[in-house]
C-alpha cells in the first residue's frame, strides 16, 4: 500500500468518526428534547414540573 493511500484512507477514517460522532450527539439531544416536552427550560425559568 502506497503512502498516499494510506493518507487516504486515514483521512476517510477520521472524515467518518467525526460524523458518527456528531450524528450520534444530533440523536441524543433529539431523543432528549422529545422524551419530555414539557419538562423544558423557558427561557432560563424552572422547569415547568418539580419532577422534572
Amino acid at each position: 500500500m502506497t503512502p498516499n493511500v494510506q493518507k487516504r484512507l486515514a483521512i476517510g477514517a477520521a472524515l467518518t468518526a467525526v460524523v458518527l460522532f456528531l450524528g450520534a450527539n444530533a440523536h441524543l439531544l433529539t431523543v432528549a428534547l422529545q422524551s419530555q416536552p414539557e419538562c423544558r427550560e423557558a427561557a432560563g425559568l424552572l422547569p415547568a414540573k418539580p419532577a422534572c
